[in-house]
């Protein structure tokens, strides 16, 4: 759990020692103020006050726990790190303006020039610049390595080696790892401050999958997408040890990539049904995948939750389910393709995925658009891939929006 940071007069839940996770997400984490609210306060405020000169003191220098800035300190953002850690079961968590914040804190504070980074081709594109164009400014150098090819992943360790950092599934494809073999891998790495195995758990969430217990010593999120669930707002989080966190808290502190106090209210909020949401955006993709591989126009389907996955059987090993997401190449051209997505009605035109709404979008030109069309073509974006992200619309309404894509894709233009 999180270093408390409670000051006087603040109540504490019960303890919830043994509950379920289902429970965890609406229950951990609390703290009341002395007006017993039953929902979770918000603390839109910039600073706290100190009864004393003394108190103050005390508070910066770490020797008494309690509210400082709402840079580093806000009762709201501590009750939803508290809850995120206690779901996928770390210690730790520390929480970000954004997913790529989280990961961009989490380079930041555990990496020094000389370091070594080894990561998945198959991970958000975003994810690829920063570390591509920006963290290679400081003097750590990248490998980029197939998800999959465990070889790779061993033949590109040294002793600088300080991160592997992976997706699974992976976005947009859908490829898994098998997260026990990589992260023995990092294991076995020779930096002197130990190498990390980091995974990124956006596309399942703690409800489907917790890296945690298949060996991760990180796991991050980019709140934005399940755990928020509606499209509203922005967020992060990193999740690990006590003594990482610190230092990913430490960096948070200097450098500033806060989260809100309204936007941790709203996680915390979006927490609380994430189990029901993420148990009914993952039956409704199974039934729409199922449907797509039987359609003519469709060359493949790439969803975890298909038995005709490549990984399938170690993918319900690590998840309970295939999460929300699939993706899958039309027969065709990029032109086809984009008349596809031109050709649905209700079913938002947008690159966000986690929402109630269903999304579609096409990679290539967005997501993964500032990858090279070399790098794009090696992890498999084709100009003919098309992502879904289903939403909580009856899954039947869904199925019928996309075949008007799928009429208008077969169309010639």
């Amino acid at each position: 759990m999180a270093k408390s940071t409670k000051p006087e007069g603040m109540i504490p839940v019960p303890n919830l020692d043994g509950v379920s996770i289902e429970t965890l997400s609406v229950r951990s984490g609390q703290i009341r103020s002395p007006e017993l609210e039953h929902s979770e306060a918000i603390f839109p405020t910039s600073s706290f006050v100190f009864n004393s000169a003394e108190e103050a003191a005390a508070r910066f220098a770490g020797d008494q726990p309690g509210n400082i800035y709402a840079r580093f300190t806000n009762p709201t953002v501590s009750m939803f790190e508290q809850r995120i850690a206690s779901m996928e079961g770390g210690e730790r968590a520390v929480a970000a303006a954004s997913g790529m914040a989280a990961i961009m804190s989490t380079c930041f504070a555990l990496l020094e020039q000389g370091d070594h980074i080894i990561c998945s081709r198959s991970v958000f594109g975003t994810t690829n610049v920063l570390l591509e164009k920006y963290v290679k400014k400081f003097g750590v150098s990248v490998s980029f390595v197939d998800l999959t090819d465990y070889e790779q992943w061993s033949d590109c360790m040294t002793d600088k080696t300080r991160f592997l950092f992976l997706e699974t599934p992976s976005n947009p494809l859908c490829e898994v790892v098998d997260l026990e073999r990589v992260a023995k891998i990092a294991h076995q790495g020779q930096h002197e401050k130990g190498t990390l195995l980091i995974v990124d758990n956006c596309f399942c969430t703690p409800i489907l999958q917790r890296p945690f217990e298949f060996g991760a010593d990180i796991v991050i999120h980019s709140a934005t997408k399940y755990i928020d669930g509606q499209g509203r707002c922005l967020g992060g989080v990193v999740i690990g040890s006590n003594d990482l966190m610190d230092e990913v808290h430490g960096f948070l502190r200097s450098g500033g990539p806060t989260l809100s106090p309204f936007n941790a209210w709203v996680f915390l909020k979006g927490l609380e049904t994430l189990s029901i949401r993420m148990k009914a955006h993952s039956e409704s993709a199974l039934t729409i995948a199922t449907w797509l591989e039987s359609q003519e126009h469709v060359e493949k389907v790439f969803y975890s939750g298909l038995s005709s996955h490549p990984q399938y059987e170690l993918a319900m090993k690590q998840q309970s389910a295939g999460s929300g997401v699939l993706s899958f190449r039309i027969k065709g051209d990029k032109a086809a393709a984009w008349r596809f997505i031109d050709g649905v009605e209700f079913i938002s035109i947008t690159a966000n995925l986690g929402d109630t709404k269903s999304t579609i979008t096409h990679p290539a030109s967005t997501t993964h658009g500032r990858l090279t069309d070399e790098d794009r073509l090696h992890v498999g974006i084709t100009d003919n891939l098309i992502r879904i992200s289903v939403g909580l619309e009856n899954v039947e309404d869904i199925i019928k929006d996309l075949e008007k894509g799928l009429s208008a894709a077969s169309c010639s233009s």
